[in-house]
């Protein structure tokens, strides 16, 4: 019985897609942006409405061929997920692209759409696939998302989402820390054309121009749109916003004259970097940015601001004998920067919460002007190896103060010193009200208090660790002999370093097995083992001697042997572990032409290779091919037994078929030492040519 094939899905026609601006807005809290296009937040359903045309096909779900992209980016691509195409479902699926038909009335078909909770921020197309036949359905704009508990920065207070999110006015604080003084602000995101500048900003920034489709993809990163801010609030390297200038204000702004990010950001969207801002006003109008694309923010003042040149923690306040000011260090009464409220998954979840960015431009942060996101966590704990710059803004809130002069000979006195005039009232406007608000306990533990000692202390040592480019813990590292000639004996070292601020007990092992070129592990063929206590900084080193008359049986052809370093505590479950995979050095095949190589004419090519086992050798031979050398087949030519440091030795005469370059091949095999191979250019002369 033949089989009916089945007709393809009805392809219905559609009029007119109605994005429902009013409505999705509203129910996404970006109504303030305005009505006329849809704006909406990730992770969160919103609903268009296709009009059919008149005589098009009924619709029926369960028939349709529907499917929906979104694309963003200039390159869209679906393996940057900046091109997601997702067919209708039963009902919306929370955690990734989807869609679902609510209601199928006569000539209107309702749908529900929701886009992933990590998708990339940006302008988006809205394109319906209908068995090849497209239809664009029209563009939209997706931002970060507070309120859904999958995004990166969901905040559970609705009161701090209305703060940190909505709200378009706040306090600014400036002064000194024993006269802290308000400074009204108009952030003005919602204002018209503020959201449109924003995403304009994400499109200079370098990294888009040198590769749009990776960092339109990255988008959906808090923590990376955050880092791109902060470089381009200022216009140091990339033409972003805002010129810093610290005196003689000619040819611009004085930067105490701005009330509000909207004038600044117009005039940036029309003419480049505006003249001129300094700290207070790089904050602001990161703040402002950063909510308009839906990152809580907050703008932060630390009064006794340190500005660490030599990251040191010490801020050196260096004078002449004149009690003239000679280092670059530095102490502002105050500095301004802003706090982003995200998750760090490249840090772990105990570094979530607030980021430290500071888009003033003081220092370079891998060669940009740039500085954070930073974990306030990893800041109060005194982690400095946790990115991004946590080693600068920790010395901003809690550097040391050495006051010191500088003799005329040279010497320096110090004169006084202080661990508590760094990191003073560190202040943000409160929740819901016009008050400040201290946020110092969020930074640091009480100044002269145990833990702030002790905080300052590990920051210390992981600051040291940080300039080496090593991580704290126990640290494994396995350091090579300089010549591993197989046949030979040689020694590998294993170098366990404490990087902890305490001491630490651990069994210390160091093994080598033979190793395929699979992967396959073979026999041990060296051990060695300690039980080692090493204090803070502590170095301890196992040799590991490898022997010949171990390792030669146990090694294949491949000559690999596999080093694994391993540290263990039982009591704490600690461990650390390195390995290294080394390839034994095989020795040279000396090969020689009696001459030139000429068409049709004889020549010898001599064959030496040095046996580098304390062993003879046994059925060895040599094996040469070569296009246009030999007639197709490889010639062998074998030798008798050669003893330890004696020389295999084999002449072979060759007679070419052809002119022209080409390469001569030469195998070498034996009983203990197996295909080691070389080869030789030789250039074939023609008759005419000698």
């Amino acid at each position: 019985m033949s089989k009916v094939p089945l007709s393809p899905p009805a392809v219905v026609e559609i009029e007119r897609c109605d994005l429902s601006s009013e409505e999705n807005n509203s129910s996404h809290r970006t109504e303030l942006n305005g009505e006329e296009r849809l704006i909406v937040r990730r992770g969160q359903a919103f609903n268009i409405t296709l009009h059919l045309k008149a005589g098009s096909k009924d619709f029926q779900p369960g028939d349709s061929s529907f499917t929906f992209t979104a694309q963003t980016g200039p390159q869209p691509r679906k393996e940057s997920d900046t091109d997601v195409s997702f067919k209708l479902c039963e009902s919306i699926v929370d955690s990734e692209w989807s869609a679902s038909v609510t209601t199928c009335v006569g000539n209107t078909v309702c749908v529900s759409i929701s886009s992933s909770p990590s998708a990339p921020i940006g302008v988006y197309a809205l394109i319906l696939d209908q068995e090849g036949q497209k239809t664009s359905l029209g563009q939209f704009i997706l931002l970060f998302n507070p309120w859904c508990p999958r995004d990166a920065v969901y905040m559970q207070s609705e009161t701090k989402r209305q703060e940190y999110v909505l709200s378009q006015h706040g306090q600014i604080y400036r002064g000194t820390h024993k006269r802290i003084k308000g400074t009204p602000w108009n952030f003005g995101q919602f204002e018209p054309g503020i959201l449109d500048i924003c995403l304009k900003i994400l499109d200079k920034n370098p990294k888009f121009v040198f590769d749009a489709a990776k960092d339109c993809s990255a988008r959906g990163s808090p923590v990376y749109v955050t880092r791109v801010l902060s470089a381009m609030i200022n216009s140091n390297d990339d033409r972003g916003v805002l010129v810093g200038k610290w005196w003689d204000y000619s040819g611009g702004v004085h930067p105490g004259n701005w009330v509000g990010s909207g004038d600044i950001l117009r005039q940036w969207a029309e003419r480049g970097p505006v003249r001129f801002g300094q700290c207070w006003v790089f904050a602001a109008v990161a703040c402002t940015v950063s909510r308009a694309l839906g990152i809580p923010c907050r703008v932060v003042t630390n009064f006794g601001s340190a500005h660490d040149t030599n990251a040191n923690l010490v801020i050196e306040n260096v004078y002449d004998e004149h009690g003239e000011a000679i280092s670059p260090d530095s102490i502002w009464n105050f500095h301004v920067w802003v706090d982003s409220w995200m998750t760090r998954p490249d840090l772990g979840s105990e570094y979530d919460g607030w980021q430290t960015s500071d888009p003033t431009p003081q220092e370079t942060s891998d060669g940009v002007f740039c500085c954070g996101p930073a974990s306030l966590r990893a800041i109060k704990e005194g982690e400095l190896t946790k990115k991004y710059d946590t080693p600068f803004i920790f010395a901003e809130v809690n550097a040391d103060v050495v006051d010191m002069v500088r003799l005329s000979d040279g010497q320096l006195v110090q004169i006084s010193g202080s661990t508590k005039s760094v990191g003073c009232f560190i202040s943000t406007k409160a929740v819901g009200s016009d008050k400040r608000h201290d946020v110092t306990h969020q930074y640091k533990y009480p100044e002269g208090s145990k833990e702030e000692r002790q905080v300052y202390e590990k920051a210390q040592h992981h600051n040291k660790l940080q300039q080496r480019g090593e991580e704290p813990g126990l640290q494994l590292k396995i350091k090579l002999a300089e010549r591993m000639f197989v046949g030979s004996d040689f020694e590998v070292h294993a170098v366990l370093t404490n990087n902890h601020m305490e001491t630490r007990t651990c069994t210390f092992t160091f093994l080598a097995r033979a190793v395929g070129y699979s992967g396959k592990l073979g026999e041990t063929c060296g051990l060695v083992s300690d039980k080692v206590e090493l204090l803070s900084g502590g170095v301890k080193r196992l040799t590991l001697k490898l022997e010949y008359n171990v390792y030669r049986s146990a090694i294949t052809s491949d000559r690999l042997i596999q080093l694994v370093a391993f540290t263990l505590n039982k009591e704490t479950t600690e461990c650390s572990k390195a390995e290294k995979t080394i390839v034994l050095d095989e020795p040279d095949i000396e090969i020689q032409l009696m001459g030139e190589a000429t068409v049709k004419q004889p020549v010898a090519v001599e064959l030496t290779l040095l046996n580098p086992l304390p062993e003879p050798l046994q059925d060895c031979s040599f094996t040469i091919e070569g296009t246009g050398l030999t007639d197709g087949t490889p010639v062998t030519a074998r030798v008798a037994s050669v003893g330890p440091a004696e020389e295999a030795k084999a002449s072979v005469e060759l007679r070419p078929s052809s002119s022209g370059s080409t390469v001569l091949l030469v195998n070498f095999d034996s009983d203990k030492l197996r295909n080691i191979k070389s080869f030789v250019n030789v250039f074939v002369k023609d008759h005419e040519e000698v």
